[in-house]
């Protein structure tokens, strides 16, 4: 009896780690839940790519570029728009840049805008 009550108490706290285990994690995720997530990581990365692709850009024309710019001279591979749920918009000079990744879908839970600039620091735009 003793062995058996000891299994149904190991039973018990298995079963409440394991809902607090996968209940946490969605909390962590954010309010846009694991989709959301993955957009926004998927941004940032476009935007430290388009970043590096401009500082390129300005080695070889001693002045950043917009993004038709940065695919015609091979800097970047391909025009990168945009991804789900964001746009993105360069603004450049001779001697900076900023590419902003604007949220498309505002009514989304946790869409942020996102920016970089020469610093190569990602930062949250209003």
């Amino acid at each position: 009896m003793k062995g058996l009550a000891g299994m149904l108490v190991v039973l018990v706290l298995s079963l409440f780690i394991y809902k607090y285990y996968f209940t946490g994690g969605q909390e962590v995720m954010g309010p846009g839940g694991p989709r959301q997530t993955i957009d926004t990581i998927g941004v940032k990365n476009d935007l430290v790519s388009i970043a590096q692709a401009e500082r390129i850009y300005q080695a070889q024309h001693d002045s950043y570029g917009s993004l038709d710019d940065l695919v015609s001279s091979g800097a970047m591979a391909y025009k990168k728009t945009g991804r789900e749920g964001y746009a993105y918009d360069a603004t450049t000079s001779s001697d900076s840049f900023r590419i902003v990744a604007t949220c498309t879908a505002p009514v989304q839970p946790g869409c942020m805008n996102f920016a970089i600039d020469q610093t190569m620091q990602i930062t949250i735009t209003q």
